[in-house]
């Protein structure tokens, strides 16, 4: 293939594992464990995003208390000046604060600007927030959004991997990205001239992580440029040979191919036999034993 690391000699594949590429693909901060130890890979949302959304989440709580003031003009001409003044401090504490916590609250970390972007306040370890994470933020972002006209904010998120602002870092939140795009299915096929080995080659369950990280190079290999793409394969194929026997004699990329092939087929092939023998055993597991009536 273009771009794709030359042949490789007889036990040209060992269980070292070569050095890191520059530009190889990282989960760095997408990364995120869960109580459970479960790795999860998700994605923050990106600073431009959360300026659109904070943006929108301005303007909307500023035309809610410019209403509910031009109201309070309109209406309350025979109250008194004192009584007015506190009427509109409510307005400000209602539209700074109290309006933020409650569409929090209601739509479980999202709001107006949120959802025109596509993103839902999380906490650090991925779950739900609660009053007091909107409380937090809220009373942060009194600070950073509306005193200092966004600017407190917009430099705290320039400097955070995740474009934390103040309240998010406060609160132990962040801005989750939800509407990624949907997943293309990966169209494979063995590559001709390793037909014959695929008939008796041993292929053994990959680990997961690297599993995933062969799929996202096959996927992505068009994309990258020659020196990452010949250093990444190498170092993915130095990984993978242990659990490969034997080694076929091709570069680097199109063993890849060929071992993500024939985990699929083999994959696919032991899901479809689980299913068949649970088939054949539903009678006796939905059977009541020894003629038991069905009351």
């Amino acid at each position: 293939m273009t771009g794709s690391a030359p042949l490789l000699p007889s036990g040209g594949l060992s269980n070292a594992r070569g050095p890191a590429v520059a530009g190889a693909p990282n989960g760095g901060d997408r990364e995120l464990v869960t109580g459970e130890a479960v790795t999860l890979d998700v994605k923050p949302a990106s600073y431009i995003l959360r300026a659109g959304g904070t943006i929108i989440d301005w303007l909307f709580s500023m035309l809610v208390m410019l209403g509910l003031i031009l109201l309070l003009v309109a209406t309350g001409g025979g109250l008194d000046e004192a009584l007015i003044r506190a009427l509109i401090i409510l307005i400000l504490v209602f539209g700074t604060v109290i309006l933020p916590i409650g569409m929090e609250l209601l739509t479980r970390g999202r709001s107006l600007g949120r959802l025109a972007v596509g993103a839902r306040i999380v906490r650090d370890d991925g779950g739900a927030i609660g009053f007091r994470h909107s409380f937090i933020r809220a009373l942060a972002g009194v600070l950073e959004i509306y005193l200092t006209f966004g600017g407190i904010a917009a430099l705290t998120g320039l400097l955070n991997s995740r474009s934390k602002r103040l309240g998010d870092l406060l609160a132990g939140t962040y801005s989750q990205l939800e509407r990624v795009p949907r997943p293309q299915p990966l169209a494979l096929s063995l590559p001709p001239q390793l037909a014959g080995w695929a008939v008796n080659a041993d292929v053994g369950r990959l680990p997961d992580r690297l599993s995933r990280r062969i799929a996202q190079f096959v996927r992505q290999a068009p994309q990258l440029t020659a020196a990452a793409r010949y250093g990444l394969s190498t170092e993915l194929a130095r990984e993978a040979a242990p659990y490969v026997s034997p080694l076929p004699q091709v570069d680097a990329e199109t063993f890849l191919v060929a071992v993500a092939v024939l985990r699929r087929q083999r994959d696919a092939a032991g899901l479809a036999l689980e299913a068949e023998r649970l088939q054949r055993l539903e009678p006796v597991l939905d059977a009541l034993p020894h003629s038991f009536p069905d009351r």
